[in-house]
């Protein structure tokens, strides 16, 4: 039973068999969400280093706790403490390296539409040699001649992929938005308690962006100062309400009948987030009073203690993070990557609603799996792909510049430190901001852009 299961392995690692988890009790898993969740974790690994390097803490207890750590620096040519293997500029090379990966495997799969061929088999297994080639890619960054230029570069290279992420994150939302809605209005028909439903979530969406925006008034504005913040608020709370009102008006229910309010509450909620967020971000204001300089428009959350920033900071990055791995992963499913079009509204027929419907799978189950004593493996590919090879690197590719970005601090990169990730910055503030404006747009865009062309979207 040990050596089928040590051999598969083994083939999983070094052939170009489907890779399981080797152990008899783990639920089936296809062939093709293996191969993500493999791809997945290389961008974890990868990601993981960087917060390493970009931490001061670590970089101290790795100097105190690694015995002879200075003169290991120095063999490896590392300069004093290894500080070129911290910073800024260690992870943007290490991110390079990563992107340069995902970007060589998107254009070795281009135009693959069957998992037979050798490019698919490429793909699918060598996991070994791949995560060598990784590691050597990543390495290669440090060795990179005249690395200024290189750095100055590959910053505007790593904001440019960084914004394009956001538009395919926006973009997502507003699919999912459609999707949910959707989904539950083709419940109705069958059993009424759909609506109730509809409206329970509504009402609770709804409530959670009002009550969102009432705690921002409260804790970000000041009757002396923060005149950015009471504009913001104002402006994105007011096209919430535009969205909302455009959702349900009869031009737009004439030639889209299944928009409806629950779209525009997710929309609200996500863009309350948003807004929390960059005003979160932005850098602290002061106004003299009494004679002394006092900082308003921060909410009290912090006792004073360093345990506390830290499990805040260690929280909000793990959130980060896990929001951008899904997005990479849900991205490339066959029906989310319908999102980089325009929205169409064509229910399939056979549309059945569901508490659960994102996790509705897109394909048929599959007869022909394999055991090798271990994880049964299913081969759900065997007609033909069923997502896009190329497009899932592409967008690994992004995001490993919007890692990059997001933990250098965008453009305030010379101070940045992981432990600060949540601190403010204009530059991070401008770019929530307007994350919050193309997302309004985007779903305002699919509201009104089938009466603009009626004839695209007729059944």
């Amino acid at each position: 039973m040990c050596a089928p299961c040590c051999l598969s392995q083994l083939a999983c690692c070094c052939g170009s068999a489907a890779c399981s988890l080797c152990c008899g009790c783990c639920p089936k898993i296809k062939q093709s969400t293996s191969t993500r969740f493999m791809y997945a974790l290389f961008f974890m690994l990868a990601t993981v280093t960087c917060v390493i390097m970009m931490s001061p803490t670590v970089e101290t207890a790795m100097r105190e706790n690694i015995p002879f750590y200075n003169e290991m620096c120095k063999k490896l040519n590392a300069g004093e403490n290894c500080s070129t293997l911290v910073g800024y500029s260690a992870v943007y090379k290490v991110c390079f390296g990563m992107a340069c990966f995902f970007f060589l495997f998107s254009v070795l799969t281009i135009r693959v539409r069957t998992s037979t061929g050798c490019r698919a088999a490429v793909h699918n297994g060598f996991w070994f040699f791949k995560f060598v080639a990784l590691l050597a890619c990543c390495a290669g960054g440090f060795f990179l001649p005249n690395q200024d230029k290189f750095l100055e570069v590959w910053r505007y290279v790593g904001a440019f992929g960084g914004f394009l992420f956001i538009i395919i994150q926006l973009m997502l939302l507003v699919q999912f938005a459609h999707r949910w809605n959707q989904n539950w209005s083709s419940g109705v028909k069958y059993n009424k308690i759909w609506y109730a439903a509809l409206a329970l979530v509504t009402l609770v969406l709804f409530s959670v962006a009002v009550g969102a925006l009432v705690f921002m008034i409260m804790f970000y504005t000041d009757s002396e100062a923060c005149f950015l913040n009471k504009l913001f608020l104002g402006v994105n709370g007011g096209l919430c309400f535009v969205v909302s009102l455009l959702a349900i008006s009869p031009c737009i229910q004439t030639f889209q009948p299944t928009s409806g309010l629950l779209q525009s509450a997710v929309i609200s909620v996500y863009v309350m987030y948003l807004t929390f967020s960059a005003l979160a971000s932005k850098p602290v204001e002061m106004v003299e009073r009494n004679g002394k300089n006092v900082t308003v428009c921060v909410f009290p959350y912090k006792s004073g203690l360093q345990s506390d920033t830290n499990i805040v900071t260690g929280v909000g990055t793990a959130i980060l993070f896990g929001c951008i791995l899904y997005s990479c992963l849900i991205s490339t499913t066959k029906r989310s990557s319908t999102a980089l079009q325009v929205y169409r509204n064509d229910m399939p027929e056979n549309e059945r609603a569901r508490c659960c419907f994102c996790c509705a799978d897109d394909t048929e189950d599959y007869d022909d799996e394999k055991t090798a004593g271990g994880q049964n493996v299913k081969y759900d590919e065997r007609d033909g792909t069923i997502y896009s090879y190329c497009y899932f690197h592409f967008v690994f590719f992004l995001g490993s510049l919007y890692v990059m970005m997001t933990v250098t601090n965008w453009f305030h990169y010379e101070n940045a430190k992981i432990e600060r990730l949540l601190e403010g910055s204009w530059s991070v503030f401008w770019i929530k901001m307007a994350s919050c404006w193309v997302c309004l747009f985007l779903y305002m865009w699919t509201l009104v852009v089938p009466m603009l062309f009626p004839k695209r979207f007729q059944a």
